[in-house]
């Protein structure tokens, strides 16, 4: 989540004029507010919020520090129980920033073959790993530890940009995100080189078995028929996605890249496409990259031949330093929110709602919904926006807080 980068000295003085963060009138915005629930309840670093497909409605809660827990049905009950605990696991992190229990997401046939999978930090070597679980036969409210499977074990030479948000497709295989390897500038100069998963987002199957995996591999992977390239690669050149996910409706696959010194993201994932980072920092020149390869005695130009994407959307640090994706709204509640991609900045709890058209390819309104005017006293600090069981939206708070979005009178 890179949560904690300088500020570069003048970018606060950037006109706001220019910015594509204003588009939108405040008058056309939907008026919304955040109304606190699970008050009752101590919540730990939640990073993810996850109903499974088997009809129970039961709201699967992500906690960074190593534990995924159900929570009460009644909002205003004070306990939840534990469904994983991964106490034998740890530590889990060297700098509990960044690293921990990252990202669940369930089998879509969940309900008869009871698989889930999750994305963790582990130590000594520092990795990333993969793994498919299977809840208990005997009691389906806890996790069968002794089921784990391991898909892979990403190598994170650091301890930041990790990533780790997963899900599945409407093509029913699982997307993965992973970060750069971390520290700054790009330096292990990871996200445009197709023989290491950092950078990338990854597509496996997980009902088949490619030669020498513990998962297939889709036909339809960019560069499988690349001898050299690994498989699993659907789409590089990013730096830290922190939120991801593929509209229900329009199939638009939406991104959020956490920027570097001037810039966050929003991108629409192509099939093979080339996100630009270390190159590039949202619409612009990456200008750390000059000095880097100055100092390693490297040429700095774009490989010949190499095409980047640019992003839909991107802010600079007038309006925040950190970007958490989230997801397109379709609920009822709030009909002027609906088709929008809500998103928010960690940092300062500035809350938007982007829209977007696919046909034209163009942004056409980027509402603020939430913004605090006393930034020593943020209401949230969001780290996911994840649709409840009507497909409402509910924020999660790096702080313990998880508010629902709702119409404002």
């Amino acid at each position: 989540m890179n949560r904690n980068r300088p500020l570069v000295a003048g970018v606060i003085a950037l006109v706001l004029s220019i910015n594509l963060s204003n588009r939108g009138h405040a008058e056309d915005a939907p008026k919304v507010k955040l109304e606190p629930i699970y008050t009752n309840l101590t919540i730990e670093r939640p990073v993810s919020l996850v109903i499974p497909p088997d009809g129970t409605g039961r709201r699967f809660l992500v906690e960074q520090t190593g534990q995924i827990k159900i929570l009460p049905e009644d909002e205003s009950g004070s306990e939840a129980q534990v469904f994983l605990e991964f106490s034998d696991r740890q530590p889990l992190a060297e700098k509990d920033f960044e690293e921990g229990l990252l990202g669940l997401a369930f089998h879509p046939d969940f309900a008869t073959n009871r698989k889930f999978y999750v994305t963790y930090s582990q130590q000594g070597p520092k990795r990333t790993v993969v793994s498919e679980f299977q809840a208990s036969e005997s009691d389906p409210s806890k996790a069968d530890l002794s089921t784990e499977r391991i898909f892979m074990e990403i190598q994170q030479p650091e301890w930041n940009h990790n990533s780790g948000n997963l899900f599945f497709g409407p093509d029913g295989f699982l997307y993965i995100c992973v970060g750069d390897g971390g520290l700054k500038n790009g330096v292990f100069q990871l996200p445009q080189k197709l023989t290491r998963w950092n950078g990338k987002v990854l597509r496996i199957d997980v009902n088949s078995r490619s030669e020498g995996r513990e998962y297939g591999i889709p036909a339809d992977n960019p560069f499988v028929d690349l001898p050299l390239a690994c498989p699993e690669i659907y789409a590089y050149g990013l730096r830290n996605p922190w939120g991801a996910s593929i509209d229900t409706e329009t199939g638009v696959f939406y991104l959020a890249d956490v920027g570097q010194d001037l810039y966050e993201e929003i991108n629409v994932i192509q099939n093979g496409g080339n996100y630009g980072w270390e190159f590039r920092e949202g619409f612009h020149e990456f200008l750390g990259r000059a000095a880097l390869m100055e100092a390693l005695g490297r040429k700095n130009d774009v490989p010949k031949g190499v095409a980047f994407i640019d992003p839909i959307h991107e802010y600079d640090r007038s309006q925040g330093l950190s970007i958490t994706g989230g997801f397109v709204y379709r609920g009822q509640a709030i009909p002027a929110l609906k088709g929008c991609f809500l998103y928010g900045d960690w940092k300062l709890g500035t809350l938007w709602a982007l829209r977007y058209d696919p046909a034209a390819e163009k942004v056409t309104a980027n509402h603020v919904l939430h913004k605090d005017e006393d930034l020593s006293n943020i209401t949230v600090q969001p780290t996911a926006f994840c649709p409840d069981n009507q497909g409402e939206p509910l924020v999660l708070g790096w702080t313990g807080k998880i508010f629902r979005l709702v119409p404002a009178e």
